[in-house]
């Protein structure tokens, strides 16, 4: 889907280039803008590498919340803020840098769009629109199994390998914890459940959460879903409203009557509501899903399973420490208002309810299995 421009000022023509001697200011004022964002981003870099933490300027929309959640931080070198804090303020600060949120050329326009879209329209793309022809050959728990799977390695899975391997159950697994059929009893067992997503990155981890969320209303197991992304652009990659219309229209207008019938499912979904695409600003906020605020844990709590995409989002919900890795998942994530499944592959070094003997194994290696990306889990607690 082409992203919406703001129109140039009075005196820059849309549909015809301006006279040569009309085009100085218009050319000189946009030179100035991305000076002026290139000055902001090199100031950004070098105070969060060897600087002290700066509070927003007293114009930012957000200004007071982000003194508020960075009190006793500012006037700090940036290293000892809690990460995930410093993480989600670098980014908020990007965004500053770039202009989305001031009136102006840019606002509204997300600075990784281009990196999002180059990935969505890349032959690697073609390859996994291509190799949902054979879902329908699957039986439902295999197609299950294999979307799954699919969505839970994001960009690492070759959907079509994924197919033909686990069609006959050939895939070795780099799983370390797998509660899936936890997971799928538990939507089985409900009564007109609604599932809701919380989605992690755009492009091509997207696009396999998406055909999830397909079929999980087409095979019954979800009456409704709800999928929940980013208010603002976040984390270069991570997904917001327009990447998730742009994915479906990918979908739409792909050569490949599978994945065509599968986008205008998805968009007959959303029209009629079995779909919902929503957001919060807590999903921008420097803090753990213990703290979420309470109109979103209401939205929350009666859904039959709740499911977290993605490294961030599973650190969020366990609370992003070092913990012992055989700690019970249940006792981590016991504050969420649902029952709740985790799919992440594992980048970073917080994680829980891992099996001894596996921690064990690992730890032998020599290799790090923490941050590595090679494994991943499925966890789920059902708060029975």
């Amino acid at each position: 889907m082409a992203r919406r421009r703001t129109l140039p000022k009075r005196g820059c023509p849309v549909t015809q280039p301006p006279a040569p001697a009309r085009r100085g200011p218009c050319l000189r004022d946009a030179e100035l803008r991305r000076e002026s964002a290139r000055a902001a981003v090199e100031q950004l870099l070098a105070e969060s590498t060897s600087g002290v933490l700066e509070p927003l300027s007293e114009s930012a929309h957000d200004h007071q919340q982000w003194l508020t959640w960075g009190q006793g931080l500012y006037g700090r070198p940036w290293g000892e803020a809690p990460f995930l804090w410093a993480e989600s303020y670098f980014y908020r600060r990007l965004l500053e840098a770039t202009g989305y949120f001031r009136p102006g050329t840019w606002q509204g326009i997300d600075p990784f769009a281009p990196f999002k879209n180059t990935e969505l329209a890349s032959p690697a793309v073609d390859d996994e629109l291509t190799a949902l022809r054979e879902l329908p050959s699957l039986s439902a728990e295999k197609r299950s199994e294999v979307l799954l799977s699919s969505a839970l390695w994001g960009k690492r899975a070759d959907l079509s390998f994924q197919i033909t391997s686990l069609s006959g159950d050939t895939q070795p697994s780099a799983l370390i914890a797998d509660d899936s059929p936890l997971l799928w009893s538990t939507l089985a067992a409900a009564s007109n459940p609604r599932v809701c997503v919380i989605a992690d990155n755009a492009g091509r981890e997207l696009l396999p959460d998406l055909v999830l969320v397909d079929h999980l209303l087409t095979s019954g197991l979800a009456a409704e879903v709800i999928l929940y992304v980013k208010p603002s652009p976040y984390y270069v990659s991570d997904a917001t409203t327009a990447d998730v219309l742009a994915t479906v229209g990918r979908l739409r207008t792909a050569p490949e009557q599978e994945a065509e019938l599968i986008g205008r499912r998805l968009w007959q979904a959303m029209n009629s509501g079995t779909l919902a695409v929503r957001t919060h600003q807590f999903f921008c906020a420097p803090l753990p899903f213990h703290d979420m605020p309470d109109d979103l844990r209401a939205d929350l709590s009666g859904a039959a399973m709740t499911i977290l995409k993605g490294d961030l989002n599973y650190r969020r919900l366990v609370g992003d420490q070092l913990w012992d890795a055989t700690a019970p998942f249940a006792e981590k994530v016991s504050h969420f208002p649902s029952p709740v499944a985790a799919l992440r592959t594992l980048k970073s070094d917080v994680v829980v309810g891992l099996n001894r003997l596996a921690v064990a194994g690992l730890e032998t290696t020599g290799e790090p299995w923490r941050t590595s990306g090679k494994y991943g889990l499925v966890q789920v607690h059902t708060r029975a």
